[in-house]
């Protein structure tokens, strides 16, 4: 008797529906069987919402899946094709405050549908917020040891892009409201490095522009001699190169480079207040000595008999003495070695 019940309640209408029009009690298991699933699935779904919809840790999601997957089962073991007439028999029996019809079965597979895509979002944001904490304190950590500028700029920018996946969290998850009360405190962490990073960007951009009045500096007042005012000029971009790192204090990011290029920076100008006096002292010498040239050829062509021979000699001593002043490296040098030769020739006549 007991397997002709089995029998009877199979899940195939060929076999059913005779039995339900003349002994309809027969079909009672399978009736049992489907409103337990029916109400199972509902119980389920409805701990599943709750469960995810207001989930309050990783533990309620991992819950509510398994809710999710249960109704799922419970909605897989209910033979939708008698869904609306075949439980009536059962129902006349047994109160039913459930429809249980074809659009509620639906209703219901929608449901566990839309808490099965709802669980995997909230599992998917869960793990983006892992990885980008885990990534955030291994970026602290990395900045902390770093010895290099290149090693800490790394380091900040895992930390930056860490920080950016934190805020990238879909919206209305678990992950987003965890990551919302923890992101606060992350970004007070990071706004000291983040303010670093700004004022090394600004002390980085004050080098390069220092270093481009150097260049022109260096690409001007190679190859000396030159004229008092091509020093001067050179002079002025030293000196506004240095102005610019001159700018960037103790306790700024850069400041040992900046250090170490105004030492370099101030001796190259210290070579040029020495260049530029000398080649206006030269030009000086020379002039005068010219003048003293001109005037002593003059007054002998206008007394070449009366002159003493030791007054010419005076003359002569006093240009060479000139002449011997201009320095070498100076745009006069050259000019006075031929007259200092000249002179000494001359002198050497008299003498």
């Amino acid at each position: 008797m007991t397997g002709l019940v089995w029998f009877f309640n199979l899940p195939y209408p060929m076999i059913r529906r005779p039995v339900a029009q003349t002994a309809p009690i027969l079909l009672l298991p399978s009736y049992l069987e489907m409103d337990r699933n029916y109400r199972e699935a509902i119980a389920n779904v409805e701990s599943a919402t709750q469960l995810i919809e207001r989930a309050t840790s990783s533990v309620d999601i991992d819950l509510g899946e398994q809710k999710v997957r249960a109704a799922q089962e419970n909605l897989d073991n209910l033979p939708v094709w008698f869904l609306g007439y075949e439980p009536q028999f059962y129902c006349s029996w047994f109160s039913c405050s459930w429809k249980f019809t074809f659009d509620e079965f639906q209703t219901a597979r929608a449901d566990v549908g839309r808490m099965e895509a709802k669980a995997f979002q909230e599992k998917n944001a869960m793990m983006q917020l892992q990885r980008a904490e885990a990534s955030l304190q291994k970026a602290k950590e990395a900045y902390q040891q770093a010895l290099t500028p290149t090693e800490k700029q790394k380091a900040i920018a895992t930390w930056q892009k860490s920080l950016d996946e934190l805020t990238q969290l879909p919206d209305a998850t678990l992950a987003r409201k965890m990551a919302k009360t923890k992101l606060e405190n992350y970004q007070r962490d990071f706004q000291p490095i983040s303010d670093l990073v700004v004022d090394g960007d600004r002390n980085n951009t004050i080098i390069k522009v220092a270093n481009q009045f150097a260049s022109q500096a260096v690409s001007s007042c190679q190859k000396p001699p030159h004229t008092v005012l091509e020093w001067q000029k050179c002079q002025e971009m030293w000196q506004q190169a240095l102005a610019r790192l001159e700018t960037i204090s103790a306790d700024d990011p850069g400041y040992f480079d900046a250090q170490t290029l105004l030492a370099t920076y101030q001796t190259n100008l210290n070579n040029i207040e020495i260049r530029k006096p000398t080649e206006a002292e030269a030009i000086e010498n020379l002039e005068s000595a010219i003048v003293k040239t001109e005037q002593l050829r003059s007054f002998l062509s206008r007394n070449p008999a009366s002159v003493e021979r030791d007054y010419i000699i005076s003359q002569l001593q006093a240009i060479i003495r000139q002449l011997k002043k201009v320095q070498p490296g100076t745009t006069a040098y050259s000019q006075a070695q031929e007259l200092l030769d000249s002179a000494q020739k001359k002198l050497k006549q008299l003498g």
